[in-house]
């Protein structure tokens, strides 16, 4: 699953399925032993659980950099790898 951003301890990652469409635009979030699944499109948890501070910061970064986000997921599917996307500072 490639890595597509990394901060404060947060790794972000997007999810293809070879030659096949993978569900609806989604990333995950892992922050030590948690991990969440986030709609790229309403920026909403869809699955799983992150620490509250952590999820604030995935849904602000999430907000800032959605464009990127839906890009790489049509890149995903299409094949090719997606861009690494700015963290959050």
């Amino acid at each position: 699953m490639p890595e597509i951003a990394r901060f404060f301890g947060i790794i972000i990652r997007m999810y293809v399925e070879a030659g096949e469409k993978h569900n609806y635009p989604h990333f995950h979030a892992y922050y030590q032993d948690s991990v969440a699944i986030y709609n790229i499109e309403t920026i909403e948890l869809i699955a799983g659980k992150l620490p509250r501070r952590q999820q604030r910061l995935v849904e602000a970064w999430a907000e800032l950099h959605q464009t990127e986000l839906l890009e790489n997921w049509e890149l995903l599917q299409n094949g090719q790898p997606p861009a690494k996307i700015d963290p959050l500072q």
